[in-house]
């Protein structure tokens, strides 16, 4: 698995990556802006992320932005929703207008408040059968 982790705090970061770390690479972004040209990258060299766990706020670009950006790459490119890279957005924010923007509008897999739980994460991902 190739995961892309989005997160501006460095505590979230070392978390996400040691959860995420024993079920494949992982490369870090710290804002959206980073995000968008890491995924990019990764479509051009042909070596696409499966699994992207993006923050909701960060400066720079925000993840709300970041996902609207990635999704309509892959839209560019001619990836179907079927293919989409799956992306988890993460918030310590209790704002249900910002997971509704994030899970309807923007196009993100699924949500998860932090502080994260890394037995709920897991969870989710083999829901998603992203992990076994």
């Amino acid at each position: 698995m190739r995961v892309l982790v989005v997160e501006d705090d460095f505590t979230s970061r070392k978390i996400l990556q040691k959860i995420l770390g024993p079920y494949g690479e992982v490369d870090i972004a710290v804002n959206g802006l980073e995000a968008v040209e890491a995924f990019s990258q990764s479509l051009d060299d042909d070596n696409r992320y499966d699994l992207i766990c993006m923050d909701i706020m960060m400066p720079e670009m925000d993840g709300q932005a970041a996902l609207k950006t990635i999704r309509a790459i892959e839209r560019e490119r001619g990836i179907t929703p079927a293919q989409e890279a799956k992306v988890i957005m993460t918030t310590a924010l209790d704002d249900p207008k910002n997971v509704v923007e994030a899970y309807y509008k923007g196009g993100a897999t699924s949500y998860v408040p932090k502080p994260i739980d890394k037995h709920m994460l897991l969870h989710l991902l083999k829901n998603l059968g992203v992990i076994e």
